[in-house]
C-alpha cells in the first residue's frame, strides 16, 4: 500500500485495493455531511448574488416616472414577480440563518436536508422570479403576444436546463451498473 493510501484508509474506511490508487477512498458519514454543507454553503452565495440583485432592481422599479404609466396587466405581474423575489431571497439565505441558530447543537445532518430543501425551493422561486421579470420587461418593450412567447420560451429554458436536464442525469446515472467508471 502507498503511502497516500495508508494515509487516505483510517477508521470508518475500507482499506483499497491494488486497483485503488487512482479513485478516492470512501468518505466517512462525517465526512460526506461536512461536505455537502460545504457544497451547499458555496451554492448559497452564487444563488443570494443573483437573486439579491434582482430583488434590488424590482424594487427600484415602482419608484420610475414610467412605471406610474404602466397598465394593469404590468403592475400584477410587477407584484406577483416582487412577491416572487422576496420569497426566493428568504429560501436562498434561510440556510446562513439555519447555521446561525443550529451551529453546534450536532444537527448537522438535518441541518444539510432542510437547507438543500430551501435551496431547491428558492431556486424554483429565482426561475419564476426572473421569468416574470422578463416577461414584465418584454411586454414594456415588445408589442403583443410576442413578449409571452419569448418568455415562456425563455422560461422553458430554464426547466431544461436546471431540472430536467440534472434529473435526466441522474436517472442516466442510477441505471449505471455499479462500479461502471464514466472517468
Amino acid at each position: 500500500m502507498t503511502t497516500q493510501a495508508a494515509e487516505r484508509s483510517g477508521p470508518g474506511r475500507s482499506r483499497p485495493g491494488p486497483d485503488d490508487d487512482d479513485r478516492e477512498s470512501p468518505e466517512t458519514p462525517r465526512e460526506r455531511v461536512n461536505r455537502r454543507w460545504n457544497e451547499i454553503m458555496q451554492e448559497t452565495r452564487v444563488a443570494q448574488t443573483g437573486v439579491q440583485i434582482l430583488f434590488g432592481f424590482l424594487l427600484s422599479v415602482a419608484f420610475t416616472q414610467h412605471f406610474r404609466d404602466l397598465g394593469t396587466f404590468a403592475h400584477v405581474v410587477y407584484v406577483i414577480t416582487v412577491v416572487l423575489g422576496a420569497l426566493a431571497t428568504a429560501s436562498l439565505i434561510a440556510p446562513v440563518s439555519l447555521h446561525r441558530f443550529l451551529s453546534g447543537q450536532r444537527m448537522k445532518d438535518e441541518m444539510v436536508e432542510v437547507a438543500h430543501r430551501l435551496m431547491m425551493c428558492g431556486m424554483v422561486l429565482m426561475a419564476l422570479t426572473i421569468g416574470c421579470t422578463l416577461l414584465l420587461i418584454l411586454h414594456v418593450v415588445v408589442p403583443g403576444l410576442l413578449s409571452e412567447l419569448l418568455a415562456g420560451a425563455v422560461m422553458l429554458w430554464f426547466a431544461l436546463s436546471w431540472y430536467a436536464l440534472p434529473l435526466w442525469l441522474r436517472r442516466r446515472a442510477a441505471r449505471r451498473p455499479d462500479g461502471e467508471d464514466t472517468a
